[in-house]
């Protein structure tokens, strides 16, 4: 058998990198646009309005549950299996409403699901665009038919939102979209605002939204913390929240305002601008095969002599 000589190797790394050249460009491409701030959609969920009645977790389930390929998730106590009691968001459970209790008289409700970031660390780390955001409306959507199972997404997420199918023999992300294409599309609102029996949810233009936070947090000082989370962290978010509580107390982050995606898209487009890392590596990587397999070559020979 004729071994590959080192020029037909440059040869082939040459084809390879030309081909990665040609293809890198969708891949290396900036995702974390803000888009327009007049059309971006958004949810406004206030903590003071919230009564824990769980309506906007059913809503949400029903709504999206051949879509997603849901399951509910009961209770070991239940044998009828009659309630849909998650503990957390999953792969099962898209929004979720948990309490802070701080006393047997101060306590609160809060709503836990995507944020849909302004600049979504999600589809930043997505290396195959199964997480896109809508450059007109902010929705930031997820694509079952692409997705290769990485979990980058739920890794790069600051807030830990997207999450895993394990249980299932085809799994995929679970995340909300605001029913982007289940209940939005066909009443015009996600299911949990829809739903919600108090206006704890108010859904519309990200704009009005944060103009109607900072209105009602200056009608009524004493009741709301004076900052509106989601407006700057991590780059702002489409997901805006009202409490009276410190929004670390009620599970919700510290974060900066800087966005990580653009940070992580800083280093992977200066570690793969023109695919030039990788190819470089597997040229030095062969180059190296190559070479043993030539010591190699020559010990047999001297052995046979």
């Amino acid at each position: 058998m004729k071994s590959t000589s080192r020029r037909d190797f440059l040869k082939i790394m040459g084809f390879t990198g030309a081909a990665c050249l040609a293809g890198a460009g969708p891949l290396c491409a900036a995702t974390g646009r803000e888009g327009d701030e007049n059309t971006a959609i958004g949810m406004l969920y206030d903590a003071t309005k919230c009564v824990g009645c769980k309506a906007c977790m059913s809503a949400c389930k029903r709504a999206n549950f051949d879509q997603n390929n849901l399951s509910y998730e009961h209770l070991a106590t239940d044998d009828d299996k009659l309630w849909d009691a998650p503990k957390d968001l999953s792969g099962d459970t898209r929004t979720i409403i948990k309490l802070y209790k701080e006393s047997d008289t101060r306590f609160s409700y809060v709503k836990h699901s995507c944020m849909h970031c302004t600049k979504p660390a999600c589809v930043s780390a997505c290396p195959v665009k199964a997480m896109t955001k809508d450059p007109v409306t902010g929705v930031v959507s997820y694509n079952k038919n692409i997705c290769i199972g990485c979990r980058y997404c739920q890794v790069a997420c600051p807030y830990n939102i997207p999450r895993f199918q394990w249980s299932k023999a085809i799994p995929q992300m679970v995340k909300c979209d605001f029913c982007k294409e289940t209940n939005l599309k066909t009443n015009g609102l996600p299911a949990c605002s829809e739903t919600c029996p108090v206006g704890a949810i108010t859904f519309g233009r990200r704009k009005d939204l944060l103009d109607e936070a900072h209105r009602r947090i200056a009608k009524t000082p004493d009741l709301y913390v004076h900052k509106v989370y989601g407006e700057k962290e991590a780059g702002g978010a489409n997901h805006l929240y009202l409490a009276a509580f410190p929004f670390e107390k009620l599970g919700l982050p510290v974060l900066p305002e800087e966005s990580p995606a653009a940070l992580s898209e800083h280093i992977q487009h200066t570690i793969y601008k023109g695919f030039i890392a990788p190819v470089a590596l597997y040229s030095v990587l062969c180059a190296v095969a190559m070479k043993n397999k030539k010591d190699q070559e020559k010990l047999g020979h001297g052995e046979e002599e």
